[in-house]
C-alpha cells in the first residue's frame, strides 16, 4: 500500500538521489479567486491580496498571493515531483529549517516547484527526508520562495 497521488521507488534508489534534483511539479495557477478564498479562510484580508484597485497603486502593481498560500502549494507540488520510498503508508510535515519569500506572486501567475533531495535519515519504520525547494514563477527572473523542507515517511511494519 502507498499514499495516493505519489509514485514510489525502492529506498536504495532514493538513497542514490541524494544531492540531486529529483523532480519538478506541474504548473499551478494562483488566481484572484484562490487568493480571496485563502484570505477569507486565514482572516488575512489585507488590501494587497484582495483589492485589485488599491493594490494597483501599491508597490507591487497588482494583488499578490499570500506567502503562506504559495508555501501551502508545496504539498501538491511534492505529490507531483517527489518519490516516496516503497512501503510508505503515511507522510507528515516535519518542519522547515528555512523559508524565504523572495518575489511576490501576482494574481493570475503560474508557479511550480523544483525539488532537490539533500539528505535522508533512516530509522526503523521511518525515513526523514530533507529537501531544498525552489518555487518558480512563470516568466519571472527570481523565484517566489526557497525553502529547506523536512518530511517524514512511515513504513508498513514489515518494511
Amino acid at each position: 500500500m502507498s499514499l495516493p497521488h505519489r509514485h514510489s521507488i525502492p529506498l536504495a534508489e532514493l538513497r542514490r538521489m541524494i544531492d540531486q534534483h529529483i523532480g519538478t511539479s506541474r504548473w499551478f495557477t494562483i488566481d484572484q479567486t484562490l487568493i480571496d478564498d485563502f484570505a477569507r479562510i486565514t482572516q488575512d484580508e489585507q488590501f494587497i491580496h484582495v483589492d485589485p484597485v488599491r493594490a494597483a497603486e501599491a508597490p507591487f502593481g497588482s494583488t499578490i498571493a499570500h506567502g503562506f498560500l504559495t508555501m501551502s502549494y508545496l504539498a501538491p507540488m511534492a505529490y507531483d515531483a517527489v518519490p516516496l520510498a516503497d512501503g510508505t503508508v503515511m507522510g507528515v510535515n516535519y518542519g522547515f529549517d528555512k523559508v524565504r519569500f523572495l518575489t511576490p506572486v501576482p494574481a493570475g501567475a503560474r508557479i511550480r516547484g523544483h525539488f532537490t533531495l539533500d539528505a535522508l535519515e533512516e530509522e526503523p519504520g521511518q525515513v526523514t527526508s530533507h529537501h531544498s525547494v525552489t518555487v518558480e514563477i512563470e516568466d519571472a527572473d527570481h523565484p517566489a520562495l526557497v525553502a529547506k523542507w523536512i518530511s517524514r515517511g512511515y513504513f508498513t511494519p514489515d518494511t
